[in-house]
């Protein structure tokens, strides 16, 4: 089988792409390199510079494919309030082109990168799939609309598809075989490891009285190798199986200074940080549980402890910004 990556160069992309190879899939990754790296593309993989927002790039990643795996999507929240034109072209209408690209030419196996942003603020913990969806941002709301769009087509089309909404994706390929460093990172722990590395001065923790272990706010952080597990374990799903939603989390949640502490632990590295004021819609704690894909994929969080997470990411940060 020959599966189409779109964003397959980003962070989670490439790491996706990798253990396809691994798995013996035939891969071929469209991405315009906007966020993305070559060279974390794995060597086996068939690249197309493009964009699913020009119909051609699309039509020429299509050929000969028969699933596609869909990352290719901004995902600041603070950036998608700012930019809300920017982040519906892309995710919206490059989704959309895509979808309408693929069911035009009989592919009818579709995964897609969702996000926990779907939920908005939780009225429970932990969240799981049938919790209201509230999107909080407009990052989370172009998200939510693609699910739902293919809600749609899932009825009108013979497009099967699996809905796959992240927590906080962290840690790299264990075997360090991709060396990929996010460009102006957004989130906490490749901010903390430039802070070890010294590329950066200080983290700020964006408050400290939070109702939670220590005052500061508490996240589900998955491994990015868990979460490539669980797309082709999704792609195998739906050979046989209808079209599912389902959270990729661990049940547990780590704090900031967690984070921190963790990572000074395994860098042997100070990290300064300083405290500021909160900012407007941060939860004290987010996690959920994954009992569905544990039921349907037989899937599990391997590799996701907060001690992996940080060693496989301070693997690539020291080799990176310290050599």
């Amino acid at each position: 089988m020959k599966i189409l990556v779109t964003g397959g160069a980003g962070y989670i992309g490439s790491h996706v792409v990798l253990e396809l190879c691994n798995s013996g899939y035939e891969v071929a990754v469209l991405d315009d390199l906007s966020n993305g790296n070559q060279e974390s593309i794995d060597k086996r993989a068939e690249f197309i510079l493009g964009s699913t927002l020009v119909k051609k790039d699309v039509e020429k990643a299509l050929n000969n494919v028969e699933c596609v795996i869909h990352l290719a999507a901004f995902k600041a929240a603070g950036e998608s309030m700012a930019n809300p034109i920017k982040y519906s072209q892309n995710n919206i209408n490059g989704t959309i082109t895509l979808i309408n690209s693929m069911i035009k030419k009989g592919i009818k196996y579709f995964v897609f990168s969702s996000t926990a942003a779907v939920y908005g603020n939780p009225k429970y913990l932990p969240l799981d799939e049938k919790h209201p969806l509230n999107p909080i941002n407009f990052y989370g709301f172009t998200k939510l609309e693609i699910e739902r769009i293919l809600g749609w087509y899932g009825k009108l089309t013979d497009l099967k598809f699996a809905n796959l909404r992240y927590f906080n994706a962290a840690g790299h390929d264990p075997n360090n075989r991709i060396n990929h460093i996010e460009k102006d990172p957004q989130n906490l722990i490749p901010i903390v490891m430039e802070v070890a590395s010294g590329k950066r001065k200080q983290v700020k923790i964006f408050g400290n009285d939070y109702n939670t272990k220590d005052g500061t706010g508490c996240r589900d952080y998955i491994h990015v190798t868990d979460l490539a597990t669980a797309h082709i374990k999704s792609i195998e799903y739906l050979l046989n199986h209808s079209n599912i939603t389902l959270n990729l989390a661990t049940g547990d949640s780590h704090s900031v200074l967690e984070v921190i502490n963790m990572t000074k632990e395994i860098s042997n590295k100070n990290i300064n940080y300083e405290f500021t004021e909160r900012r407007e819609g941060d939860l004290d704690e987010l996690y959920s549980k994954s009992s569905i894909a544990k039921d349907l994929l037989n899937w599990s969080p391997n590799n996701s402890s907060l001690k992996s997470i940080i060693q496989t990411s301070w693997n690539i940060y020291s080799k990176k910004l310290l050599s």
